[in-house]
Protein backbone atom coordinates (compact mmCIF):
# COMPACT_ATOMS: atom_id res chain seq x y z
CA UNK A 1 0.00 0.00 0.00
CA UNK A 2 1.61 3.52 -1.32
CA UNK A 3 0.15 5.88 1.62
CA UNK A 4 1.42 9.33 -0.42
CA UNK A 5 0.88 12.62 -1.18
CA UNK A 6 1.80 13.74 -4.43
CA UNK A 7 1.61 16.37 -7.17
CA UNK A 8 1.71 16.16 -11.35
CA UNK A 9 2.19 19.16 -13.16
CA UNK A 10 3.05 21.16 -15.42
CA UNK A 11 5.13 24.39 -16.97
CA UNK A 12 4.13 24.81 -20.33
CA UNK A 13 6.07 28.30 -20.78
CA UNK A 14 8.89 26.21 -19.96
CA UNK A 15 7.61 23.44 -21.86
CA UNK A 16 8.36 21.29 -18.19
CA UNK A 17 6.50 18.02 -17.03
CA UNK A 18 7.07 16.73 -13.60
CA UNK A 19 6.02 14.65 -10.25
CA UNK A 20 7.01 15.28 -6.80
CA UNK A 21 6.07 12.52 -4.06
CA UNK A 22 6.93 11.61 -0.35
CA UNK A 23 5.40 8.34 1.00
CA UNK A 24 6.05 5.89 4.16
CA UNK A 25 6.96 3.25 1.94
CA UNK A 26 10.26 2.14 0.37
CA UNK A 27 11.62 3.57 -2.92
CA UNK A 28 8.70 5.77 -3.65
CA UNK A 29 10.24 6.88 -6.92
CA UNK A 30 10.55 3.71 -8.46
CA UNK A 31 6.60 3.25 -8.11
CA UNK A 32 4.48 6.81 -8.49
CA UNK A 33 6.13 8.73 -10.99
CA UNK A 34 6.24 9.28 -14.56
CA UNK A 35 6.40 11.66 -17.36
CA UNK A 36 7.34 12.67 -20.52
CA UNK A 37 7.76 16.17 -22.40
CA UNK A 38 5.12 17.59 -24.30
CA UNK A 39 2.49 14.47 -23.32
CA UNK A 40 2.08 14.70 -19.59
CA UNK A 41 2.78 13.25 -16.20
CA UNK A 42 1.32 10.59 -14.20
CA UNK A 43 1.31 9.88 -10.45
CA UNK A 44 -0.17 6.07 -9.22
CA UNK A 45 -0.72 5.66 -5.91
CA UNK A 46 -2.52 4.13 -3.12
CA UNK A 47 -2.73 0.26 -3.46
CA UNK A 48 -1.10 1.55 -6.87
CA UNK A 49 -1.62 0.18 -10.38
CA UNK A 50 1.51 0.02 -11.76
CA UNK A 51 0.53 -0.32 -15.46
CA UNK A 52 -1.21 3.10 -15.09
CA UNK A 53 2.43 4.84 -15.49
CA UNK A 54 2.87 3.29 -19.34
CA UNK A 55 -0.94 3.19 -20.09
CA UNK A 56 -1.50 6.75 -18.98
CA UNK A 57 1.17 8.26 -21.24
CA UNK A 58 0.12 6.36 -23.88
CA UNK A 59 -3.84 7.48 -23.68
CA UNK A 60 -2.05 10.83 -23.40
CA UNK A 61 0.07 10.83 -26.31
CA UNK A 62 -3.02 9.88 -28.34
CA UNK A 63 -4.57 13.23 -27.35
CA UNK A 64 -6.42 11.99 -24.46
CA UNK A 65 -7.15 14.69 -21.83
CA UNK A 66 -6.43 13.97 -18.46
CA UNK A 67 -9.88 13.77 -17.49
CA UNK A 68 -10.49 11.21 -20.50
CA UNK A 69 -7.44 9.04 -19.46
CA UNK A 70 -8.62 8.67 -16.05
CA UNK A 71 -11.57 7.52 -16.67
CA UNK A 72 -9.91 5.01 -19.82
CA UNK A 73 -7.41 3.72 -16.78
CA UNK A 74 -9.95 2.84 -14.05
CA UNK A 75 -12.73 1.92 -16.32
CA UNK A 76 -10.73 -1.16 -17.71
CA UNK A 77 -9.35 -2.30 -13.66
CA UNK A 78 -11.24 -3.99 -11.50
CA UNK A 79 -9.28 -3.01 -8.33
CA UNK A 80 -10.32 1.01 -9.47
CA UNK A 81 -11.80 1.33 -5.92
CA UNK A 82 -8.11 0.52 -3.77
CA UNK A 83 -6.37 3.29 -7.16
CA UNK A 84 -5.63 6.66 -6.54
CA UNK A 85 -4.16 8.83 -9.75
CA UNK A 86 -3.11 12.17 -10.84
CA UNK A 87 -2.84 13.18 -14.58
CA UNK A 88 -1.23 16.23 -15.72
CA UNK A 89 -1.73 16.41 -19.74
CA UNK A 90 0.32 18.03 -22.69
CA UNK A 91 -2.24 21.29 -22.27
CA UNK A 92 -1.68 21.59 -18.53
CA UNK A 93 -5.23 20.11 -17.84
CA UNK A 94 -5.06 17.93 -14.60
CA UNK A 95 -7.11 15.29 -12.96
CA UNK A 96 -7.22 13.10 -9.98
CA UNK A 97 -9.31 10.30 -9.30
CA UNK A 98 -9.35 8.55 -5.29
CA UNK A 99 -11.43 4.93 -5.04
CA UNK A 100 -13.81 4.22 -2.47
CA UNK A 101 -11.86 1.81 -0.71
CA UNK A 102 -8.40 4.32 -0.16
CA UNK A 103 -7.82 4.95 3.69
CA UNK A 104 -8.54 7.88 4.91
CA UNK A 105 -7.88 10.33 4.72
CA UNK A 106 -7.80 10.20 0.79
CA UNK A 107 -8.68 12.76 -2.37
CA UNK A 108 -7.49 15.62 -4.40
CA UNK A 109 -7.57 18.24 -5.91
CA UNK A 110 -6.68 20.16 -9.09
CA UNK A 111 -5.67 23.55 -10.69
CA UNK A 112 -4.44 24.87 -13.88
CA UNK A 113 -1.54 23.25 -14.48
CA UNK A 114 -1.30 20.35 -11.40
CA UNK A 115 -3.19 17.34 -9.75
CA UNK A 116 -2.50 16.87 -6.11
CA UNK A 117 -3.97 13.92 -4.26
CA UNK A 118 -3.01 11.64 -1.38
CA UNK A 119 -4.37 8.92 0.99
CA UNK A 120 -3.89 7.68 4.75
CA UNK A 121 -3.14 11.19 5.17
CA UNK A 122 -3.43 12.90 8.79
CA UNK A 123 -5.76 15.41 7.03
CA UNK A 124 -6.99 16.85 3.82
CA UNK A 125 -4.71 19.65 4.78
CA UNK A 126 -2.30 17.69 3.27
CA UNK A 127 -3.56 18.18 -0.24
CA UNK A 128 -4.97 21.54 0.07
CA UNK A 129 -1.12 22.43 1.18
CA UNK A 130 0.10 21.08 -2.23
CA UNK A 131 -2.23 22.97 -4.52
CA UNK A 132 -1.35 25.89 -2.21
CA UNK A 133 2.12 26.08 -2.83
CA UNK A 134 1.72 25.32 -6.93
CA UNK A 135 -0.42 28.14 -7.01
CA UNK A 136 1.87 30.48 -4.69
CA UNK A 137 5.10 29.52 -6.78
CA UNK A 138 4.37 30.54 -9.83
CA UNK A 139 7.12 32.06 -11.95
CA UNK A 140 9.99 30.10 -10.16
CA UNK A 141 11.06 26.62 -12.31
CA UNK A 142 8.90 24.00 -11.74
CA UNK A 143 11.76 21.53 -9.76
CA UNK A 144 11.66 24.10 -7.13
CA UNK A 145 7.84 24.69 -7.33
CA UNK A 146 7.36 20.90 -6.61
CA UNK A 147 9.90 20.74 -3.95
CA UNK A 148 8.10 23.64 -1.98
CA UNK A 149 4.79 21.85 -2.11
CA UNK A 150 6.13 18.82 -0.49
CA UNK A 151 7.56 20.91 2.14
CA UNK A 152 4.53 22.84 2.79
CA UNK A 153 2.46 19.27 2.27
CA UNK A 154 4.39 17.58 4.92
CA UNK A 155 4.35 20.83 7.08
CA UNK A 156 0.98 20.34 7.28
CA UNK A 157 0.94 16.78 8.21
CA UNK A 158 1.62 14.83 5.30
CA UNK A 159 1.24 10.95 5.56
CA UNK A 160 -0.23 9.70 8.96
CA UNK A 161 1.75 6.83 9.16
CA UNK A 162 5.37 8.92 8.76
CA UNK A 163 7.81 9.86 6.60
CA UNK A 164 10.30 7.12 4.49
CA UNK A 165 11.08 8.21 0.94
CA UNK A 166 10.49 11.14 -1.93
CA UNK A 167 11.29 11.66 -5.65
CA UNK A 168 11.16 14.31 -8.13
CA UNK A 169 10.78 14.24 -11.33
CA UNK A 170 11.19 16.31 -14.14
CA UNK A 171 11.18 16.41 -17.58
CA UNK A 172 11.71 18.57 -20.69
CA UNK A 173 12.89 17.91 -24.50
CA UNK A 174 16.18 17.14 -24.69
CA UNK A 175 16.39 18.73 -21.32
CA UNK A 176 19.04 15.91 -19.71
CA UNK A 177 22.46 15.42 -19.77
CA UNK A 178 24.23 16.59 -22.61
CA UNK A 179 21.26 17.39 -24.39
CA UNK A 180 21.00 13.49 -24.88
CA UNK A 181 17.89 12.52 -22.72
CA UNK A 182 14.43 13.82 -21.57
CA UNK A 183 15.56 13.78 -17.89
CA UNK A 184 16.06 17.60 -16.63
CA UNK A 185 15.49 15.90 -12.97
CA UNK A 186 15.35 12.35 -11.58
CA UNK A 187 16.32 12.77 -7.92
CA UNK A 188 15.39 9.77 -5.31
CA UNK A 189 15.56 9.30 -1.52
CA UNK A 190 14.57 5.58 -0.87
CA UNK A 191 15.10 5.46 2.97
CA UNK A 192 15.09 8.57 5.21
CA UNK A 193 13.87 9.82 8.45
CA UNK A 194 13.64 13.70 6.90
CA UNK A 195 13.34 12.12 2.67
CA UNK A 196 12.14 16.04 2.03
CA UNK A 197 15.17 17.71 3.66
CA UNK A 198 17.05 15.09 1.94
CA UNK A 199 15.58 15.83 -1.69
CA UNK A 200 16.19 19.46 -1.12
CA UNK A 201 19.79 18.76 -0.25
CA UNK A 202 20.44 16.38 -3.45
CA UNK A 203 18.31 19.86 -5.24
CA UNK A 204 20.79 21.46 -4.55
CA UNK A 205 23.49 19.51 -5.67
CA UNK A 206 22.07 18.74 -8.52
CA UNK A 207 21.50 22.22 -9.61
CA UNK A 208 24.79 23.21 -8.70
CA UNK A 209 25.88 20.55 -11.55
CA UNK A 210 23.77 20.84 -14.20
CA UNK A 211 21.72 24.03 -13.33
CA UNK A 212 21.50 26.85 -16.26
CA UNK A 213 22.77 30.25 -15.77
CA UNK A 214 21.02 32.59 -18.28
CA UNK A 215 23.61 33.44 -20.81
CA UNK A 216 23.33 37.81 -20.02
CA UNK A 217 25.07 37.08 -17.10
CA UNK A 218 27.93 34.71 -17.95
CA UNK A 219 30.99 37.01 -18.02
CA UNK A 220 33.61 37.99 -20.33
CA UNK A 221 36.99 36.62 -19.90
CA UNK A 222 39.55 39.45 -20.34
CA UNK A 223 42.96 39.62 -20.00
CA UNK A 224 42.57 39.98 -16.17
CA UNK A 225 40.19 36.93 -15.89
CA UNK A 226 41.91 35.15 -17.97
CA UNK A 227 45.09 35.43 -16.03
CA UNK A 228 43.38 34.92 -12.83
CA UNK A 229 41.98 31.53 -14.17
CA UNK A 230 45.54 30.00 -15.39
CA UNK A 231 46.45 30.77 -12.00
CA UNK A 232 43.58 29.09 -9.90
CA UNK A 233 44.01 26.24 -12.18
CA UNK A 234 47.20 25.90 -12.10
CA UNK A 235 47.50 26.20 -8.17
CA UNK A 236 44.76 22.69 -8.56
CA UNK A 237 47.41 21.23 -11.13
CA UNK A 238 45.58 22.12 -14.13
CA UNK A 239 48.70 23.63 -16.30
CA UNK A 240 51.28 23.36 -19.57
CA UNK A 241 47.63 23.51 -21.59
CA UNK A 242 45.55 26.66 -23.10
CA UNK A 243 43.33 28.36 -21.06
CA UNK A 244 39.80 26.54 -22.89
CA UNK A 245 42.02 22.55 -21.92
CA UNK A 246 42.73 23.70 -18.20
CA UNK A 247 39.11 24.68 -17.76
CA UNK A 248 37.52 21.59 -19.81
CA UNK A 249 39.72 19.22 -17.42
CA UNK A 250 38.98 20.87 -14.36
CA UNK A 251 35.13 21.06 -15.09
CA UNK A 252 35.50 17.51 -15.99
CA UNK A 253 36.98 16.34 -13.05
CA UNK A 254 34.84 18.40 -10.87
CA UNK A 255 31.53 17.19 -13.25
CA UNK A 256 31.06 20.97 -14.07
CA UNK A 257 31.49 20.51 -17.84
CA UNK A 258 27.84 20.37 -18.48
CA UNK A 259 28.88 24.53 -17.10
CA UNK A 260 31.98 25.09 -19.35
CA UNK A 261 32.05 26.18 -23.16
CA UNK A 262 35.08 27.19 -24.45
CA UNK A 263 36.72 29.91 -22.33
CA UNK A 264 35.90 33.52 -24.15
CA UNK A 265 33.26 33.35 -21.23
CA UNK A 266 32.33 32.05 -18.63
CA UNK A 267 29.66 30.69 -16.13
CA UNK A 268 29.79 33.03 -12.40
CA UNK A 269 28.85 29.98 -11.22
CA UNK A 270 32.46 28.13 -12.29
CA UNK A 271 33.91 31.21 -11.38
CA UNK A 272 32.73 31.37 -7.82
CA UNK A 273 33.65 27.63 -7.40
CA UNK A 274 37.13 28.05 -8.44
CA UNK A 275 37.54 30.88 -6.43
CA UNK A 276 36.18 28.78 -3.68
CA UNK A 277 39.03 26.06 -4.21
Amino acid sequence: MISTYSIAACDLDAREWGVAVQSKFLAVGAAVPTAEPEVGAVATQAWANLSYRADGLALLRKGYAAEEAIRTLVGADEGRDHRQVGVVDAYGRGATYTGSACLEWAGGTTGPGYAAQGNILVSGKTVEALAGAFEETGGRPLAERLLACLAAAQAAGGDRRGQQSAALLVVRKDGGYGGTSDVAVDLRVDDHPRPVEELERLFVIHDLLFGETPEEAWLVVDDELGAELRERLAALGYEDRDLADALAAWAGTENFEERVRGADRIDPVILEQLRAR
